[in-house]
Formats: C-alpha cells, sequence, structure tokens
C-alpha cells in the first residue's frame, strides 16, 4: 500500500510498504523509478521493504531542490517518522549514493546499507535522450517503443513502473528538468561520504555495466573498512529489475 510522510520543509513523500515479516528494510530506487520497482525484490527476499518515492519521483512532491543534502534528509526522515532505525538501507543508482552518505552523516539511523552500481567518482554525463522524450504518449505501446529507440541504459520496466495516464494521454510521474537536476547534484567526488561510516556494506555491481570500473570499485572496498564487493556476471545497471533473484540472493546473505 502507498502512504505518505511530509518532512519538517513540508515535503509530501510517500512510500509502499510490502508488508511481511521480519525487520524492515529501507529501499531506495535510482533516477526515474519508484519505491513499487522494489517489491519484486521484497518477493524474493521475503522481507519487509518501504520503499520511498523520493523526491521528484512517483507520488512524492517535485519541490525543485534535488541537491545532495535533500535527498538525505527525506531518508533520515522516513526513517525517523515510521520509527525504523536503525535499518538496513537498499539503493540503486542515486539511491545508492544517498545510501551511503546517509550512513555517513547520520549513522545512528543505519545498522547496514547495500549500494546498487554506483561509483564515488562522479563526472560530468548527460541524458540528450530526455530531449526527444515526447512529454505525451497516445499509447502505453509507443511510451514503451520510445523508450526502447531512445535509451542506451536501463531497462524499460525501470520507467514503465512511473507511467500515469491522463485525458491527454500517457506520462511519466516525473519531469525531464527535475531529473536533469536530480542527476547534476550528484557529480563530484564523494570518497569522505563513502569512507564516513563503520557499519557493515556491501557494493554490488552489474558485470556489464560501465557505471563503476573494476579498479574504481576495488579502490572503493580497499578504502573502506567492513565493505564487501560482489558482481552478478551478465548484469547491466538495471541489475535488481533484471537479475532480482541472483541480487536477493546476494543481500540475503549480507542482511543480519
Amino acid at each position: 500500500m502507498t502512504d505518505f510522510v511530509t518532512t519538517s520543509e513540508g515535503t509530501r513523500l510517500a512510500y509502499v510498504d510490502s508488508g511481511g515479516p521480519g525487520r524492515p528494510l529501507l529501499a531506495l530506487h535510482g533516477a526515474f523509478g519508484c519505491g513499487r520497482c522494489w517489491m519484486p525484490m521484497a518477493e524474493r527476499l521475503g522481507r519487509r521493504i518501504i520503499a520511498l518515492d523520493q523526491r521528484g519521483h512517483g507520488e512524492s512532491d517535485k519541490p525543485g531542490d534535488y541537491s545532495r543534502a535533500a535527498f538525505v534528509s527525506d531518508a533520515a526522515a522516513v526513517i525517523e517518522k515510521l520509527g525504523l532505525g536503525p535499518v538496513s538501507v537498499i539503493g540503486h543508482s542515486l539511491g545508492a549514493i544517498n545510501a551511503y552518505q546517509l550512513a555517513a552523516q547520520r549513522p545512528e539511523l543505519v545498522e547496514s546499507f547495500v549500494a546498487l552500481d554506483f561509483p564515488v567518482e562522479v563526472g560530468e554525463f548527460t541524458d540528450p535522450w530526455l530531449d526527444a522524450l515526447p512529454a505525451r504518449f497516445p499509447s502505453l505501446t509507443q511510451m514503451r517503443a520510445t523508450l526502447h529507440r531512445l535509451v542506451s541504459m536501463g531497462v524499460p520496466f525501470h520507467f514503465m513502473e512511473s507511467a500515469v495516464r491522463d485525458s491527454d494521454g500517457w506520462h511519466f510521474q516525473w519531469r525531464a528538468e527535475d531529473m536533469r537536476s536530480v542527476k547534476r547534484g550528484v557529480i563530484g567526488t564523494w570518497w569522505n561520504d563513502w569512507t564516513g561510516s563503520t557499519c557493515p556494506a556491501l557494493l554490488l555491481l552489474g558485470g556489464d555495466s560501465a557505471v563503476v570500473p573494476p579498479d574504481h570499485a576495488r579502490e572503493m572496498v580497499s578504502r573502506r573498512p567492513n565493505t564487501a564487493l560482489a558482481t552478478i556476471a551478465g548484469a547491466g545497471h538495471d541489475l535488481y529489475l533484471t537479475h532480482t533473484d541472483e541480487v536477493a540472493a546476494h543481500i540475503a546473505r549480507f542482511l543480519p
């Protein structure tokens, strides 16, 4: 079910609670995603997952502030308002940097984290396909076909979970200008945050993904104690969607 919390700054955040037994996990999706993308993982793990629609995504507010501080503050607010902490956090891409920055800045809230396919040093990049993406699509079929044609990284399911229909056709819950701001916000070198916590961590990568080069991955693990590295052969950047069983197995072995 989808529910909402409101931060002290007044930002309304949606989250999906899978229900289920055991201690809950907080899951943070990547750019263009939403909380419901994590529900197949909840089923595989047999664990209760609380999956946030991060600001600018899904049913959460789009406040215009997509800074590092804003994302970390949102995750902390959800943990505190739902009484989850300390909690294990699973983050993919944008969610991964949010997870490790949260662990560094609010260590009392995070007992461990899993970072899926995101580096510590993030250079300039662009998403030119956003400029070619129509604001509305006459059909779901055309929306899916356009994604297949334009998007070179990621799987359509990652985007299609955010597809909604109104009287003008199909569109995404996120706005292109917001996503550009979200991605600009992760550019930088974040070693202080990556090494700023001591809780157990798992860096889980797609073997066919170029987002985290092998040398960089090894440096991430060597510079942060209490960190394990695993790679799933044949998986790309959206590994938790395309290789759900394998990712779930690694996470299950890692989690307390």
